[in-house]
Parts: C-alpha cells; sequence; structure tokens
C-alpha cells in the first residue's frame, strides 16, 4: 500500500480514517510462527484489544490463529468472527465470578490470576480446567502503564503464592492444564525476558498434568525509523531450544502459546486526517487537523511517539511543526516534528495506528469515531462505517418534562 492509496482513501473518507494493511498483519504472524518453527505444538492466541474489528479477527483466524480475550464482549466478538471456543483463552483481570463461569460455559479456556478467584471457580467447577496467571516479578514494558510483571503490579498471583495455588488444587480436586505470564509491552531485552521464561518454567514443574505454557507477549515494534524492536529470530532460537528441553525434562510435549496484539496490527495501521488550519504563533507553527485525542489517544496517554507524514505532499520542503487536534484542552499529537510542508486541506498520515488506537477511541466533544478501512487484495474494503448523530444518541433517553412539571 502506498502513500498514493492513502491520499486515494482519506479523500474518499468523509472524516478521519483508520486504513490497515492486511498484508503486512499477515507477514508478522508468518515471522512468529516461523521464529519458531523448532516447537512442535505452537500457538498463537491474538490479542484483540489490540484491534478488535470483526473483519480483522476473521482475517487473523483464517491463517490459524487462536485468541486472547480479557472481556465476555471479546469473547463473543471472537466467536461471532468464526473462532471456535476451544480456540479463545480469557484472562481476565478483576471481573466477577459470574462472567468468569460464563465464559467457561461457552467453552473457553479460562486463565485466573487470583487466588480468591481461584478457590471460588475451582471448589464450584473442579472438573473444568483452568489456566494461572503468575507474576514473575520482572519489570519490563516501556511505560509504567504497559509493565504488568512488576511486584506491585495488579496482574498475576504472585511466584511466592504458588505454594497456596498447590494448596487449592489440593483440596478443590480441580485441574491446572496450564501456566501464563505477561511482563508487559514494549520489550526490548530479550535476556529479562529468557530470565522471567525460567521463573515460569520452575513453575510449571510443580503442576503435574499440564498441556500448555503461555509466555504472554509484549513484544517491541519499531515507532521510528531506525527504532529498535524484538529480535523475534533470536527470541525464537533461544527459547525454542530451552523449551524442548524443558519438555523433554518435564516428561511430555507441551504446547508453547503466545498472545501477540500489537506486534501484529501496530505497523500495520494508519490513522489518516485532514489539516483544517496552519496557525503560526510567536515560537510554534500548529498544524491542526480534524481528530484529536478522542480518535487517537496514546501520545497523551503514553506519551507514545506516532510517526507523522504528509501524504499530500511527501516530497514537500520539510519544516517543523506540532500537530494539535481539535479537542478543547491540551491535544498534542506530535511536538517540533520535522513533516513536508504542511498546507490547509492536505492529509495526514499516523503511522503504527493499528494498536490501541480506534479500540480506545471515544466520543469526547461529542465526535462521531472514524471510519475502518482494511486494504485486501490491493484494493479498500470498508469495515466500519463513521458514525453518524443518529448513533450517538440512539442508547440516549429523552424525558418528557413538561409533562413531569405538570404532573
Amino acid at each position: 500500500m502506498t502513500d498514493s492509496d492513502l491520499l486515494s482513501i482519506a479523500k474518499q473518507a468523509e472524516g478521519p480514517v483508520y486504513v490497515y494493511d492486511s498484508s503486512k498483519i499477515q507477514s508478522q504472524y508468518l515471522r512468529l510462527k516461523n521464529a519458531f518453527s523448532a516447537v512442535a505444538k505452537l500457538k498463537i492466541n491474538y490479542a484483540c484489544k489490540a484491534l478488535s474489528n470483526i473483519s480483522i479477527l476473521k482475517l487473523i483466524q483464517a491463517m490459524g490463529s487462536g485468541l486472547d480475550t480479557v472481556s465476555i464482549q471479546e469473547v463473543q466478538l471472537g466467536l461471532e468472527a468464526g473462532f471456535k471456543s476451544d480456540n479463545i483463552i480469557f484472562t481476565p483481570n478483576g471481573v466477577s465470578l459470574e462472567e468468569i463461569e460464563a465464559v467457561a460455559n461457552m467453552g473457553v479456556q479460562i486463565n485466573i490470576d487470583n487466588l480468591s478467584v481461584l478457590e471460588q471457580f475451582g471448589t464450584k467447577h473442579p472438573k473444568i480446567p483452568v489456566c494461572i496467571r503468575i507474576n514473575p516479578h520482572v519489570m519490563a514494558g516501556g511505560n509504567s502503564n504497559i509493565s504488568v510483571g512488576h511486584i506491585d503490579s495488579k496482574f498475576g498471583i504472585s511466584i511466592h503464592q504458588i505454594p497456596h495455588v498447590l494448596r487449592i488444587a489440593e483440596n478443590t480436586k480441580m485441574q491446572i492444564n496450564g501456566v501464563h505470564m505477561h511482563t508487559g509491552s514494549d520489550i526490548l531485552d530479550i535476556e529479562v525476558f529468557l530470565h522471567a521464561s525460567e521463573i515460569l518454567f520452575n513453575t510449571a514443574l510443580q503442576f503435574k498434568n499440564l498441556s500448555f505454557i503461555d509466555f504472554g507477549s509484549g513484544f517491541k515494534v519499531p515507532y521510528r525509523k531506525a527504532d529498535i524492536e524484538t529480535n523475534i529470530e533470536e527470541l525464537g532460537e533461544k527459547l525454542s531450544k530451552r523449551f524442548n528441553d524443558f519438555c523433554k525434562t518435564y516428561g511430555k510435549t507441551l504446547e508453547l502459546a503466545f498472545e501477540p496484539g500489537k506486534f501484529l496490527v501496530s505497523d500495520a495501521g494508519y490513522f489518516l486526517a485532514k489539516v483544517n488550519a496552519v496557525k503560526q504563533t510567536t515560537s510554534t507553527v500548529f498544524a491542526q487537523v480534524d481528530s484529536g485525542f478522542n480518535h487517537l489517544i496514546r501520545p497523551m496517554l503514553y506519551n507514545s511517539y506516532h510517526e507523522i507524514i504528509n501524504i499530500s505532499n511527501p516530497e514537500g520542503r520539510e519544516r517543523f511543526y506540532t500537530v494539535v487536534g481539535y479537542i478543547c484542552e491540551t491535544d498534542t499529537f506530535g511536538s517540533n516534528r520535522k513533516i513536508s510542508e504542511i498546507s490547509e486541506g492536505d492529509f495526514v498520515a499516523f503511522r503504527n495506528a493499528g494498536a490501541y488506537c480506534f479500540t480506545m477511541s471515544s466520543n469526547y466533544n461529542s465526535r462521531y469515531r472514524p471510519a475502518e478501512v482494511l486494504w485486501y487484495n490491493n484494493e479498500p474494503h470498508l469495515i466500519r462505517k463513521q458514525e453518524t448523530f443518529e448513533d450517538l444518541i440512539k442508547n440516549q433517553i429523552l424525558i418528557d418534562f413538561k409533562k413531569k412539571v405538570e404532573a
């Protein structure tokens, strides 16, 4: 997909629009699969919280992926997209026991990260296999909000509480069929990941009837030119060998599972917006676009970087701009960026907009959420319409205040 393809889509859209390149999603999936080709049983479960459009789910399901979910609604989306219930894993945090039971009744693999919930579930449903999410107390991730394996994290059961897990399993006679960890997103240091993996292996040895070990994901993707990313090939070589050796020690060929989200879809996504105005102040040139953090919150929430390119004038003379949105508070996409000269009416593209962008969008300032387009077989396909005013009000209930007063 070229800049001219993106520009054509932007001009046809009635507002900001997300575009996803299917070929990039497919190539990332194959890259991860090939990196672990030495493993007899590999399971890739797409973490759909990154991007949950049903057409995207169908595309990934067609490649042979399973699904990683964190809510009953994501489970329902997965089933709607064609995933079989036994090809979905449910890893919630802080949800009710009733929600976990409802998902379990659908035949989905349950993953529990709370001792109290584990005991309650095991007491009521000892015959339903359960995976245990541990907290390895290993700090990983590029931002405190996405580092979830450290000692103060709300996620996972501490490795120091494994004796409690074993006691619950013995008392309830429940089945533990998997162990799982997720240290966080934007992992760079492979050795840190391998260190956490050793903790998971040591934990796994204490459970005698496992079917799989789930290593989560969190692989870093490049956001800038020449940016550093997780070396998946090196990780695949080292972890595959260690995993195969572990299976020999364990006496059984287990399944190695991963839950990539951003790794599969981030670089495949573009967010396109139109420049409403170019505003010169005493010290800054603002490029003001017809969008805001209601559509792309990551720069404001995580201080994340998204490369911004002018697809209307890609070869123009570069100048410095601060790109901002139309939300009525600080709303900055990028400060002091070198971008090809921008004129009012130009279209800009934000790269790496495939993961945690549309899914975190909102109707703040009563703005519509954008359309989504999938670039597939060298053609654009609309996979979500832009919202309308009717969408904003369809679930609101208007009170007849006149009748109330008269009554």
